[in-house]
């Protein structure tokens, strides 16, 4: 059993400490430091359980626009259930985008607007 508190060997610890850690994630830490770099509201959605799958990586709000990002790595592509809710978001007049170590940039691009 892991110990929840992130002991000295605990696969938790060196995620938090970002070592080990998957493309995947350290796309999510990327965007994340430009959101809090541009002092965006964040959220990362927990979909297990009662949660709503398919919903973005991250969900943002900077000055009034919702920002729906997907993450992933290399040329991984949204599954179509994930890019539905992107298209859902875009429809509803939000930002849905996503976002690969190629592209980080079109995050920062945002806040130049």
């Amino acid at each position: 059993m892991t110990n929840i508190r992130g002991g000295v060997n605990s696969p938790l610890r060196y995620q938090l400490h970002g070592e080990h850690m998957t493309p995947e994630a350290k796309v999510k830490k990327k965007v994340v430091a430009i959101l809090k770099k541009h002092e965006a509201y964040y959220f990362y959605p927990v979909t297990g359980g009662y949660g709503h799958s398919g919903v973005p990586d991250v969900i943002a709000c900077h000055d009034g626009r919702f920002i729906g990002i997907e993450c992933k790595a290399g040329s991984n592509k949204p599954t179509p259930l994930q890019q539905k809710n992107l298209d859902d978001i875009q429809t509803a007049g939000g930002v849905a985008l996503v976002i690969n170590e190629d592209n980080i940039n079109t995050v920062e691009e945002l806040f130049n607007v």
